[in-house]
């Protein structure tokens, strides 16, 4: 186990204090657990960009074309209105923020 010296703003320090309470667990262990949250959701997306760029459009096709033509069990249909599909949590990416920070860099390389 390492040691972190870690710098909080005082708001969020009390935040993760009345939380940590909350859940009867340390303040230690709710940033633990947090920060194994999110690289393990990090860890996720990377994954899967990987697995698609991996993936075969034409064995795909195949594999779907074996799917039997037939509605959908109750449960399992499609949102009947686009308002619903939208809804949906979007997927973050890395990615996608590194190339906004690089972009505001350039900006205000421009910029003075």
């Amino acid at each position: 186990m390492s040691t972190l010296s870690l710098r909080l703003p005082d708001s969020l320090h009390r935040k993760v204090r009345q939380l940590a309470e909350g859940d009867d667990i340390s303040i230690n262990q709710f940033i633990a657990t947090a920060v194994a949250e999110k690289a393990a959701a990090l860890l996720t997306v990377e994954y899967l960009e990987e697995r698609g760029r991996r993936g075969n459009a034409k064995l795909f096709d195949r594999v779907v074309a074996r799917v039997p033509d037939v509605p959908p069990l109750p449960g399992d249909e499609l949102p009947q209105t686009r308002r619903q599909a939208e809804k949906a949590p979007k997927p973050t990416s890395r990615a996608r923020s590194r190339v906004r920070t690089k972009s505001r860099s350039r900006v205000a390389r421009h910029e003075t």
